[in-house]
Protein backbone atom coordinates (compact mmCIF):
# COMPACT_ATOMS: atom_id res chain seq x y z
CA UNK A 1 0.00 0.00 0.00
CA UNK A 2 3.02 2.27 -0.14
CA UNK A 3 2.44 3.32 -3.77
CA UNK A 4 -1.01 4.91 -3.28
CA UNK A 5 0.32 6.53 -0.10
CA UNK A 6 3.22 8.10 -2.02
CA UNK A 7 0.81 9.39 -4.67
CA UNK A 8 -1.33 11.04 -2.00
CA UNK A 9 1.76 12.60 -0.38
CA UNK A 10 2.85 13.99 -3.74
CA UNK A 11 -0.63 15.40 -4.27
CA UNK A 12 -0.58 16.98 -0.81
CA UNK A 13 2.83 18.56 -1.39
CA UNK A 14 2.16 19.62 -4.98
CA UNK A 15 0.24 22.89 -4.51
CA UNK A 16 1.61 23.95 -1.17
CA UNK A 17 3.19 27.39 -1.14
CA UNK A 18 6.58 26.11 0.00
CA UNK A 19 8.28 29.45 -0.47
CA UNK A 20 5.91 31.15 1.96
CA UNK A 21 6.12 28.21 4.38
CA UNK A 22 9.91 28.22 4.42
CA UNK A 23 9.92 31.97 5.04
CA UNK A 24 7.53 31.66 8.00
CA UNK A 25 9.52 30.27 10.96
CA UNK A 26 6.49 30.37 13.26
CA UNK A 27 4.50 28.24 10.83
CA UNK A 28 7.33 25.75 10.58
CA UNK A 29 7.58 25.47 14.36
CA UNK A 30 3.82 24.94 14.59
CA UNK A 31 3.83 22.19 11.98
CA UNK A 32 6.79 20.30 13.40
CA UNK A 33 5.53 20.82 16.95
CA UNK A 34 2.16 19.31 16.04
CA UNK A 35 3.86 16.32 14.43
CA UNK A 36 6.10 15.73 17.43
CA UNK A 37 3.15 16.09 19.83
CA UNK A 38 1.50 13.08 18.21
CA UNK A 39 4.52 10.85 18.80
CA UNK A 40 4.05 10.22 22.55
CA UNK A 41 0.29 9.92 21.98
CA UNK A 42 0.84 7.15 19.44
CA UNK A 43 3.44 5.48 21.63
CA UNK A 44 0.78 4.78 24.24
CA UNK A 45 -0.45 1.60 22.58
CA UNK A 46 -2.46 -1.18 24.14
CA UNK A 47 -3.54 -4.53 22.79
CA UNK A 48 -3.81 -8.24 23.50
CA UNK A 49 -2.80 -9.55 20.09
CA UNK A 50 0.20 -8.43 18.04
CA UNK A 51 -0.95 -6.26 15.17
CA UNK A 52 -4.21 -5.35 16.91
CA UNK A 53 -2.90 -2.56 19.12
CA UNK A 54 -5.01 0.55 19.67
CA UNK A 55 -4.03 4.11 20.51
CA UNK A 56 -5.56 7.57 20.42
CA UNK A 57 -5.17 9.42 17.13
CA UNK A 58 -5.36 13.19 17.54
CA UNK A 59 -5.75 13.43 13.77
CA UNK A 60 -8.86 15.60 13.94
CA UNK A 61 -6.94 18.27 15.82
CA UNK A 62 -4.07 17.97 13.34
CA UNK A 63 -6.43 18.34 10.37
CA UNK A 64 -8.16 21.39 11.83
CA UNK A 65 -4.84 22.98 12.82
CA UNK A 66 -2.90 22.50 9.63
CA UNK A 67 -5.43 21.74 6.92
CA UNK A 68 -5.49 18.62 4.77
CA UNK A 69 -2.24 19.01 2.83
CA UNK A 70 0.10 19.90 5.67
CA UNK A 71 -1.83 17.62 8.03
CA UNK A 72 -1.10 14.61 5.82
CA UNK A 73 2.57 15.53 5.57
CA UNK A 74 3.02 16.10 9.31
CA UNK A 75 1.04 12.96 10.15
CA UNK A 76 3.43 11.06 7.90
CA UNK A 77 6.36 12.57 9.80
CA UNK A 78 4.82 11.42 13.10
CA UNK A 79 4.44 7.88 11.77
CA UNK A 80 8.00 7.94 10.46
CA UNK A 81 9.30 8.87 13.91
CA UNK A 82 7.18 6.18 15.58
CA UNK A 83 8.57 3.61 13.16
CA UNK A 84 12.15 4.80 13.65
CA UNK A 85 11.71 4.45 17.41
CA UNK A 86 10.66 0.82 16.93
CA UNK A 87 7.02 1.10 17.97
CA UNK A 88 5.86 0.01 14.51
CA UNK A 89 7.59 -2.39 12.08
CA UNK A 90 8.88 -1.04 8.78
CA UNK A 91 7.04 -3.84 6.99
CA UNK A 92 3.73 -2.25 8.04
CA UNK A 93 4.71 1.34 7.21
CA UNK A 94 2.67 1.49 4.00
CA UNK A 95 -0.45 0.08 5.65
CA UNK A 96 -0.09 2.30 8.71
CA UNK A 97 0.43 5.35 6.52
CA UNK A 98 -2.58 4.75 4.29
CA UNK A 99 -5.07 3.30 6.77
CA UNK A 100 -3.75 4.90 9.94
CA UNK A 101 -2.94 8.42 8.77
CA UNK A 102 -4.03 9.40 5.27
CA UNK A 103 -7.55 7.95 5.15
CA UNK A 104 -8.68 8.87 8.69
CA UNK A 105 -7.19 12.38 8.46
CA UNK A 106 -8.81 12.88 5.05
CA UNK A 107 -12.11 11.64 6.46
CA UNK A 108 -11.81 14.01 9.40
CA UNK A 109 -11.11 16.98 7.14
CA UNK A 110 -14.02 15.98 4.90
CA UNK A 111 -16.36 15.99 7.91
CA UNK A 112 -15.11 19.49 8.74
CA UNK A 113 -15.85 20.61 5.18
CA UNK A 114 -19.38 19.22 5.49
CA UNK A 115 -19.97 21.09 8.73
CA UNK A 116 -18.53 24.29 7.25
CA UNK A 117 -20.68 24.01 4.14
CA UNK A 118 -24.01 22.78 5.51
CA UNK A 119 -24.24 23.61 9.21
CA UNK A 120 -24.63 26.95 10.94
CA UNK A 121 -21.18 28.45 11.42
CA UNK A 122 -20.95 28.89 15.15
CA UNK A 123 -18.18 28.34 17.68
CA UNK A 124 -20.02 25.48 19.34
CA UNK A 125 -20.63 23.77 16.00
CA UNK A 126 -16.92 23.99 15.27
CA UNK A 127 -15.90 22.57 18.65
CA UNK A 128 -18.56 19.91 19.19
CA UNK A 129 -19.36 18.77 15.65
CA UNK A 130 -16.20 19.45 13.64
CA UNK A 131 -14.07 18.58 16.67
CA UNK A 132 -15.70 16.34 19.29
CA UNK A 133 -18.04 14.15 17.22
CA UNK A 134 -15.73 14.24 14.23
CA UNK A 135 -12.91 12.73 16.30
CA UNK A 136 -15.15 9.87 17.47
CA UNK A 137 -16.15 9.10 13.89
CA UNK A 138 -12.53 9.27 12.76
CA UNK A 139 -11.23 6.71 15.23
CA UNK A 140 -14.18 4.47 14.34
CA UNK A 141 -13.26 4.67 10.65
CA UNK A 142 -9.60 3.94 11.39
CA UNK A 143 -10.43 0.95 13.60
CA UNK A 144 -12.84 -0.59 11.10
CA UNK A 145 -10.36 -0.08 8.25
CA UNK A 146 -7.65 -1.95 10.14
CA UNK A 147 -10.09 -4.67 11.14
CA UNK A 148 -10.98 -5.14 7.48
CA UNK A 149 -7.32 -5.23 6.50
CA UNK A 150 -6.48 -7.84 9.15
CA UNK A 151 -9.35 -10.03 7.97
CA UNK A 152 -8.36 -9.56 4.31
CA UNK A 153 -4.75 -10.51 5.07
CA UNK A 154 -6.01 -13.53 7.06
CA UNK A 155 -3.82 -12.63 10.02
CA UNK A 156 -6.61 -13.39 12.49
CA UNK A 157 -10.14 -14.76 12.33
CA UNK A 158 -13.18 -12.53 12.65
CA UNK A 159 -13.85 -13.79 16.15
CA UNK A 160 -10.36 -12.81 17.31
CA UNK A 161 -10.62 -9.39 15.63
CA UNK A 162 -14.04 -8.79 17.11
CA UNK A 163 -13.07 -9.82 20.63
CA UNK A 164 -9.67 -8.10 20.76
CA UNK A 165 -10.01 -5.10 18.47
CA UNK A 166 -13.44 -4.07 17.23
CA UNK A 167 -14.98 -4.83 20.63
CA UNK A 168 -12.72 -2.21 22.22
CA UNK A 169 -13.95 0.54 19.87
CA UNK A 170 -16.86 1.74 22.08
CA UNK A 171 -14.34 2.37 24.86
CA UNK A 172 -12.25 4.58 22.56
CA UNK A 173 -14.95 6.82 21.10
CA UNK A 174 -15.58 9.15 24.02
CA UNK A 175 -11.91 9.53 25.14
CA UNK A 176 -10.80 10.29 21.58
CA UNK A 177 -13.64 12.78 21.16
CA UNK A 178 -12.88 14.39 24.52
CA UNK A 179 -9.14 14.60 23.84
CA UNK A 180 -9.62 16.35 20.52
CA UNK A 181 -12.52 18.47 21.73
CA UNK A 182 -10.50 19.80 24.66
CA UNK A 183 -7.44 20.44 22.49
CA UNK A 184 -9.46 22.30 19.88
CA UNK A 185 -11.27 24.33 22.53
CA UNK A 186 -8.00 25.43 24.13
CA UNK A 187 -6.48 26.28 20.77
CA UNK A 188 -9.49 28.28 19.62
CA UNK A 189 -9.60 30.24 22.87
CA UNK A 190 -5.90 30.90 23.40
CA UNK A 191 -4.24 30.37 20.01
CA UNK A 192 -6.86 30.87 17.28
CA UNK A 193 -4.18 31.86 14.78
CA UNK A 194 -2.81 28.33 15.01
CA UNK A 195 -6.07 26.92 13.64
CA UNK A 196 -6.01 27.07 9.86
CA UNK A 197 -9.70 26.12 9.62
CA UNK A 198 -11.00 28.59 12.21
CA UNK A 199 -12.05 32.06 11.09
CA UNK A 200 -13.35 34.75 13.44
CA UNK A 201 -15.52 36.23 10.72
CA UNK A 202 -17.36 32.93 10.30
CA UNK A 203 -17.64 31.61 13.83
CA UNK A 204 -17.60 34.64 16.15
CA UNK A 205 -18.41 37.96 14.47
CA UNK A 206 -22.13 38.89 14.56
CA UNK A 207 -23.08 35.61 16.26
Amino acid sequence: MILPSILVLLLAAWKLDWQAWLADKNRQHLCFGAAIALVPLWMLQAGVKEGLEVHFLGLTTLALMLGWRMGVLMGTLSLLLITLFGFEPWSDFGVNLLLGVIVPLSFSYFVFLLTYSYLYRHLFVYIFVAGFFNAALTIAVKTLLFAGYVLWSELYSWQVVQDNYVGILPLLLFPEALLNGMAITLLVVFKPRWMRTFFDRDYLINK
